[in-house]
């Protein structure tokens, strides 16, 4: 009878412990649900805003990206337009007096013109003071400094979305507008209640959940400038890097919450950087461009979603070939005047077109740095067929051999990747550097007519002898030993085994 009674007694007490368990567990669930249906109501009320308040700044800096484009395309438009009228007017009357056609310029175009060479002006002593000048080419720097008034206006607008940013939880209690009180509510159910925390399938829910605050967090986020934070040192990043971890000892891969963070670089980062890539990013803009391939180089290597299997991922790299394909379609021209207009190298037709062959070329370089990003088929189709054999090649194809040709070839085999030659088989290069070989090959027979030349002075014919080097050793690097060969009886085999040791 004794066992009995205290068998009962134990039953009871037991009774009454898990009575106290499930009438805990309900109060923490009658919670939850109370606080999950507060903030839902809350960001149903407040995302609109967020979404007005991110078309507001996205249009602000397609704006201010249209705006430098543009200006650039009227300066191309105005040179062009004044060396061509001067051409034409010389040829329909050559004893015309040369200021006449400065005066028909209408005050706009001077405005334009006296406007550009300022700008010009401040860039060179920037570079003089930090000592660049040395090796810069005029077209390589890019011009995207906004005049007084429209700097003046793009500060306004951007303050005043940021401003209205801060209000847009103004009149909410922290405990739903500070992510780092919301993500340990999540944290805190977790932990107490696992099982049905995973039940409710919350880690899948989570990206959605929190995205909106980090949409209002990266809103004047903007990779392609220079004081651009680090996505690690943004706050929401830090409050959501450690979330559901609990014993790294015991980190459960499949849990949902490990892909927090790469879900949220897919579903908020990469279609903002989207966005950012067709309308804002100038590809003309080697400073721009660096940042771009540097951030998505390590998006790709730190978060398993960004990826080519990845749909957001997809359509940022549609982005990215759309504005160099628009780029090349709008923004590239290459005068092609007669001899005797670019003879005096002092005079702006010469400048205008050194101009243009050097902004080409960086843009060939700033195509190129997208080489393991972007896929090589269409790469080499925007960057060899749509600018170096439509454009540059063309440029040297109409210009003298000399040592000026030789050292603008030199620099455009410099911006084609390595990568590209490794495991091509034969002889031959890729199919679109044909041309430009063929162009190499041509100069260097043309050097050599000069050192087979009896009149030919013996520094001229050492210098054109160099020249017939670099060219082989060019061929040799694009991995067109077939016509490095056909120019090798000119060189020594000792110098052939040199360069392509090198190489």
């Amino acid at each position: 009878m004794d066992d009995r009674l205290r068998s009962s007694a134990s039953s009871n007490i037991n009774l009454k412990d898990t009575q106290g368990d499930v009438s805990s567990q309900y109060g923490f669930f009658q919670e939850m649900r109370g606080y999950v249906r507060d903030l839902v109501e809350c960001l149903n009320e407040k995302v609109p805003l967020v979404n007005t308040l991110e078309a507001s700044m996205h249009l602000l800096l397609k704006n201010r990206a249209q705006q430098l484009v543009e200006r650039r395309q009227a300066d191309i438009r105005d040179q062009s337009a004044e060396f061509t009228g001067a051409m034409m007017r010389a040829a329909a009357a050559p004893n015309l007096d040369t200021d006449r056609g400065r005066k028909m310029l209408d005050n706009a175009t001077q405005r334009r013109a006296a406007e550009r060479e300022a700008r010009r002006a401040r860039r060179r002593r920037a570079r003089e003071g930090r000592k660049q000048d040395k090796t810069h080419y005029e077209g390589m720097s890019s011009d995207d400094e906004l005049i007084e008034s429209q700097l003046q206006r793009f500060t306004t607008e951007r303050d005043r979305i940021m401003s209205e940013s801060a209000n847009v939880f103004e009149e909410v209690v922290e405990d739903f507008h500070s992510l780092s009180l919301i993500q340990s509510r999540f944290q805190k159910w977790k932990t107490v209640q696992g099982e049905s925390y995973n039940d409710a399938y919350i880690g899948l829910c989570l990206p959605k959940l929190f995205a909106p605050f980090v949409r209002l967090q990266l809103l004047d986020w903007n990779p392609l400038q220079s004081n651009c934070p680090e996505l690690e040192d943004m706050p929401w990043y830090e409050s959501l890097l450690f979330y559901g971890f609990q014993d790294m000892d015991g980190l459960d891969p499949e849990d949902p919450d490990v892909k927090l963070l790469p879900s949220l670089v897919e579903k908020v980062l990469i279609p903002k950087l989207s966005y950012l890539v067709e309308n804002v990013w100038d590809p003309v803009s080697a400073s721009q461009t660096h940042r771009l391939v540097t951030l998505v180089h390590k998006l790709a290597e730190d978060y398993p979603t960004v990826s080519a299997l990845n749909k957001n991922t997809q359509g940022l790299l549609e982005a990215l070939v759309l504005r160099m394909r628009k780029t090349l379609d709008d923004d590239v021209f290459m005068p092609l005047f007669p001899k005797s207009m670019v003879e005096n190298k002092s005079l702006g037709p010469y400048i205008f077109l050194q101009r243009q062959f050097w902004c080409c070329v960086k843009l060939l370089g700033n195509l190129l740095l997208w080489h393991g990003i972007v896929a090589g088929d269409p790469l080499r189709e925007l960057a060899l067929d749509g600018l170096l054999n439509r454009y540059l090649l063309l440029s040297l194809q109409n210009s003298d051999v000399n040592d000026d040709s030789i050292g603008k070839s030199q620099m455009i085999v410099s911006t084609f990747p390595t990568g590209w030659f490794k495991d091509l088989e034969g002889d031959s290069t890729i199919r679109q550097l044909e041309p430009f070989c063929r162009y190499l090959v041509h100069a260097a027979t043309t050097l050599n007519q000069v050192v087979l030349k009896s009149s030919t002075a013996d520094l001229d014919r050492r210098r054109a002898k160099m020249g017939i080097k670099s060219i082989t050793k060019m061929l040799v690097n694009l991995h067109a030993m077939d016509h490095a060969l056909s120019l090798s009886q000119d060189i020594s085999l000792k110098d052939m085994k040199e360069m392509i040791h090198k190489t």
